[in-house]
């Protein structure tokens, strides 16, 4: 009886020394913090260790795009190059919109018409094209060249296979080659004018892939009548 007396003494003895000790472990480990300001820290430092959670936030911010151009900006041996003022207005008088009634080759043509007055030592005529191609463009062809991923265009060739292949495709080829093969002359119409009508309907259609005999023989059977002033004017002049 004595013996379990005297052992339930020591146990109340000895919580509070544990308690002392635990105490003291806390203390040491943040010994400028109060006891609720140590369950705070400790709760902190566990929060820390664990992932952080994915919100709805995180999923709708936004992504800021690496490139704003679609066509690569070309390198050039030429240090300080600029192009002035007035050779972005020249060519933003000769705008291409996208609209059917507008002929994107001679867009083209005019394009580079101007672009090779331009001259820069160390700078290729490419180089120049592909800089200042946006400046020719507004509204819907505007929006189909910034339609493309940033920096995808690399060559001048690449730029115009896909701005004709948009702008002219092939069913716009194969109209202009019914039109060219259907050619008659107009009642009233002189042979002059008929020649150069017919001139303009190959021109519309660089595509239609006659070659000049063909082209020859589609315009004589288009003709009302042939006699010898005809062919005197036929030899005189070409058709392309």
């Amino acid at each position: 009886m004595q013996e379990k007396q005297r052992k339930k003494k020591e146990e109340r003895t000895a919580q509070p020394s544990l308690e002392g000790t635990q105490s003291s472990e806390s203390s040491s480990a943040f010994p400028n913090l109060r006891e609720s300001e140590v369950g705070a820290s400790e709760a902190h430092i566990m929060a820390e260790d664990q992932p952080r959670r994915v919100t709805l936030e995180d999923y709708s911010s936004s992504i800021v795009p690496q490139f704003f151009t679609s066509i690569v900006r070309p390198k050039v041996e030429a240090h300080n190059i600029i192009y002035h003022h007035s050779l972005i207005q020249l060519i933003q008088g000769n705008l291409f919109h996208g609209l059917p009634n507008e002929d994107p080759y001679v867009c083209l043509a005019t394009y580079i018409e101007i672009c090779n007055t331009v001259k820069i030592i160390g700078v290729l005529e490419d180089t120049v094209r592909l800089s200042l191609f946006s400046f020719s463009l507004a509204g819907e062809a505007k929006r189909w060249l910034h339609s493309f991923k940033g920096n995808n265009l690399k060559t001048w060739e690449e730029v115009v296979e896909k701005f004709l292949k948009k702008y002219f495709p092939e069913s716009k080829t194969t109209e202009g080659k019914a039109a060219i093969s259907s050619f008659h002359q107009i009642l009233d119409e002189s042979l002059s004018e008929a020649l150069e009508r017919f001139r303009s309907l190959l021109q519309k259609t660089p595509t239609h892939g006659f070659s000049e005999p063909i082209q020859l023989n589609i315009f004589i059977d288009g003709l009302r009548r042939s006699p010898s002033s005809y062919w005197t004017l036929l030899l005189e002049e070409k058709l392309s």
